[in-house]
């Protein structure tokens, strides 16, 4: 028996008993590995669950856990370290059929993903305001910003922000509308952020090592700049400045 024989039966509810799988008397022993397979797909729909709450409250949790055993199979673990298991879940949803009907999900899922992305993110120690706004004095338009790894930027042409809160702080119900939000965590856990306009494009140019004056060009005139730098400033993002 191979481990890749192994793993497939463990995927597959239908597959047959892998040959080398007896009990002490040399059976065959199918239950004992139903029982093994069952706890394989429950350990890994946990981590779905855990991974994206939003998600499972949207759709309920009998839904979630049958999209989480499809799931499952079709994306099984690449990695040990199951804190982080189930990243493609957003992609993969946008091609399930049964919540075509939901077309926000997909960009729900990534909101969720991206907290715990910024939750599991390594430390880091931002630039003293101080420093910050001395650099500011200068000329900006030539400085790039390097941003913290939880610094996250989820947009999206959906509410997903105001979804999230809707369903996870008893917020009011979100109208309709495009919305960008930026994950900060300054101390221990994330925080999602709702950018003004032009602010998702400023992000966004920021994170790929842009200028300053190149992401003030992607996010348009009527960007409010002090906003977003003192939203930045505040949640510990901003942990160096290149000239």
């Amino acid at each position: 028996m191979t481990q890749a024989a192994f793993a497939q039966a463990l995927l597959d509810p239908e597959a047959a008993l892998p040959a080398g799988i007896v009990d002490p008397q040399g059976r065959p022993a199918p239950k004992r590995f139903s029982v093994y397979r069952n706890n394989m797909a429950s350990s890994l729909t946990r981590a779905l669950e855990a991974a994206f709450p939003t998600v499972r409250k949207l759709v309920g949790d009998d839904f979630f856990a049958a999209m989480a055993g499809l799931f499952l199979r079709a994306h099984p673990p690449q990695s040990r370290m199951l804190m982080l298991y189930g990243a493609v879940l957003p992609g993969w949803l946008e091609s399930f059929p049964p919540v075509a009907h939901l077309a926000y999900l997909p960009d729900v899922a990534r909101l969720d993903q991206a907290m715990r992305e910024s939750y599991h993110a390594a430390d880091s120690a931002p630039l003293a305001e101080a420093d910050f706004q001395r650099l500011l004095a200068a000329d900006i338009a030539g400085l790039r910003l390097r941003l913290a790894p939880s610094v996250w930027l989820v947009r999206s042409r959906w509410p997903v922000l105001s979804i999230w809160v809707a369903n996870t702080e008893g917020g009011p119900q979100p109208t309709p509308g495009p919305e960008d939000v930026l994950i900060l965590r300054p101390g221990f856990d994330p925080r999602p952020h709702r950018l003004p306009a032009g602010g998702g494009a400023f992000v966004q140019g920021l994170l790929q090592g842009q200028t300053l004056g190149q992401c003030l060009d992607l996010a348009g005139a009527g960007l409010d700049l002090p906003a977003v730098l003192s939203l930045l400033v505040a949640g510990g993002a901003i942990v160096g400045v290149d000239q």
